[in-house]
């Protein structure tokens, strides 16, 4: 394995600036896709739960049906029982069996009225489920339009920056594998303890980009002379002057254009 060339201090420096302007740039890629990803992830859930809750919906009125049928299908049992029986009392030979048939009749008809009440109550379960059924559709309808939207918002910023990101990601790990491992590693730390990512920053009004704590005019001039990596006391981050800072964006914007 080739060794890695010794990069005097300016050379790191600029070095890490420039992964700092690649990583950054990274950022600002991903902060336009924003919260879209996960915003088309929910709906997608919701859609499918919208599914599955019409699935079981019209599977319950099935099975509701069924009920129905089956209620039906004991009523004209129940009726034909009642002519049975009626035909058989006029054979009758005694009291007994004429009161033993008028039981099973009144039986059978009471059979029927109780049937028919559940047939009812389920016409009711059906019409409410129904207007569920047509909510739900309605609301599924909606969600699968703005789904739509997302999706296509979604693919139209992947379709203009995807390209990029990879380009740019590529573009990373080759300067990282110039840098060394120490250095890299210190980076990686800073930029993710910050909120911004930000972890090499110039000075810019006396102060350490992003900060209000003012550097020393003694170390501000140290940073200037690029002879050591310099670190801010208050946020970590590593320090570069304004002119090296300046002079590595205007590199990395043609950089940038050409990706």
């Amino acid at each position: 394995m080739a060794k890695k060339k010794e990069l005097t201090v300016e050379e790191r420096l600029r070095a890490l600036y420039d992964l700092q302007l690649i990583d950054s740039r990274i950022d600002e890629i991903r902060n336009v896709r924003g919260e879209l990803p996960l915003e088309v992830r929910d709906l997608e859930d919701e859609v499918e739960g919208l599914n599955t809750r019409l699935d079981k919906l019209d599977s319950s009125l099935e099975s509701i049906d069924n009920q129905i049928s089956d209620k039906k299908n004991l009523i004209e049992e129940s009726k034909a029982l009642i002519k049975k029986y009626s035909e058989q009392q006029k054979n009758v030979r005694n009291n007994r069996e004429y009161n033993s048939l008028t039981k099973e009749v009144e039986f059978q008809e009471l059979e029927i009225q109780l049937a028919e009440k559940h047939i009812k109550e389920f016409k009711v379960q059906i019409e409410q489920k129904k207007e569920v059924i047509s909510e739900t559709k309605d609301k599924l309808k909606e969600r699968q339009q703005h789904l739509k939207h997302k999706k296509n918002e979604l693919d139209a910023i992947l379709a203009e920056t995807e390209k990029e990101e990879k380009a740019l990601i590529e573009k990373s790990e080759d300067y990282k594998e110039n840098i060394e491992e120490r250095l890299v590693k210190a980076y990686t730390r800073i930029r993710s303890n910050v909120k911004n990512g930000l972890a090499v920053v110039p000075i810019e009004r006396g102060a350490s980009g992003g900060s209000f704590f003012t550097i020393p005019p003694q170390i501000q001039m140290e940073i200037a002379t690029r002879k050591r990596i310099i670190t801010d006391e208050h946020s970590g981050r590593i320090l570069v002057d304004a002119v090296l800072a300046e002079e590595e964006k205007e590199k990395m914007e043609k950089l940038f254009s050409k990706l």
